[in-house]
Order: structure tokens, then sequence, then C-alpha cells
């Protein structure tokens, strides 16, 4: 195992060293989140020779599952997972603007369940904990160790549940419509200036570095 783990570091090695005298950029892809990930892998080996204990960072190279999908060339993997990470940030300022609107309301139905709940439910003895029973209600998790006794509080709080369904399906809607703009169909080409993937099938530049991809 001791051999085997030495191969497999040394492999490693080889395949980041070539990657760096293959592209165009190489500080790039050294900063990439990949090539982050080649040299987090194959460090911890190198410094248990000189420093005591640091055989335990081995654990760093589980991130060297990440690499199975190339390895494997399961690039429809690869592109579906950069599409979703795509959507996400073509949507962060809709999901951000929707974000700080739920706070308000979890801010609001917590001060307003408090007033009405205090006095009989010994639960809700504070709105910190009232806006915690917010945070559960609208989320639709609903732990169940809060909850209203007089009508008020629970016509309140039937309110409330209802609304979180609406909290679900609109960031949802959100991220599905970026995804159904991003449909278009993607090469699973390599950048040689950036090493990164998710161009076009007639993309002719990258569009990350604006390197020639070389048909």
């Amino acid at each position: 195992m001791y051999a085997l783990e030495w191969a497999v570091t040394v492999f490693f090695t080889i395949e980041y060293l070539v990657r760096l005298y293959s592209v165009y950029k190489p500080m790039k892809y050294v900063t990439s989140f990949y090539g982050l990930v080649d040299i987090a892998s194959i460090l911890p080996v190198y410094l248990s020779l000189f420093i005591p204990g640091a055989h335990s960072l081995m654990i760093v190279r589980s991130l060297r599952l990440l690499r199975l999908f190339r390895i494997f060339k399961m690039n429809l993997f690869l592109n579906q997972g950069n599409q979703i990470l795509q959507a996400i940030r073509m949507s962060r300022e809709k999901i951000l603007v929707f974000t700080f609107f739920v706070v308000l309301m979890v801010f609001v139905f917590g001060s307003i369940t408090y007033m009405v709940e205090n006095k009989s439910n010994p639960k809700f003895d504070s709105i910190p904990t009232s806006i915690y029973w917010a945070i559960v209600t609208i989320t639709t998790v609903g732990y169940g160790d809060i909850s209203p006794v007089t009508p008020l509080g629970k016509f309140f709080a039937s309110f409330v549940m209802l609304l979180g369904y609406a909290v679900i399906a609109v960031p949802t809607g959100i991220v599905t419509s970026s995804l159904v703009n991003l449909g278009r169909k993607q090469s699973a080409q390599h950048c040689p200036g950036c090493s990164k993937e998710g161009h076009e099938e007639d993309a002719v530049y990258c569009k990350y570095c604006g390197t020639g991809l070389g048909g």
C-alpha cells in the first residue's frame, strides 16, 4: 500500500506538471479550482518527508475523487454540473433579493407571533424564539418543538405554512428558468489557455480567457 501510494502520487504529480507545461497561461490553471485540487492532492505526501505528522493531511487526497469524472471521461456529468453552477450565478441577484425579503418576513412573522402567543404560551418566551419558530415553519421543516395554542396563533401559523410553499417554489423557478436558457449544447473540449470546459460546440475562443480553441 505504501508503494502504491507513492505510485499514485507520482502519477498525479506528472499529470500536474504536464498540465502546467501544456496550457498557455499556467497561473490560470494553478489558481483554478481543479488546479488547487491537484496541488492539494499531492502536497501531503511530500510534506510527510520533511514535517512529522504531515501524513495526517492525506485526508485532503479525498479531493481526488473529483478527478474521477475526468479520468473516466464522464464529460456529461461535468457539463451538467457546470450548467447548474452557471445558472445559480446568473440567478444570484434575484435569489439574494428574494432571500432578503424572506428574512424580513421571518422577523415580522416572528414578532407578530410573539405578541399573539406570549401571554398564553410559555414556549414563545422571546422574540428570537418566535423568529426561530417562523424560520422552521416558513421553510416547511416543522420540528414541532414550538407551536401556537391560541386560535389566532394557529390561524396565523396556517398562513405562514402556506406561504412556505412559495418560499420553496420561487427560487426553484428562478434557477430552472436560468437552466432552460442555458440549454444549448456545449462541447467537452478543454481550453489550452486556462484548461476550462463548458464551451459551445461552435465556439472559436474560450469564453473565460479568450484563448483560441483551435477548432
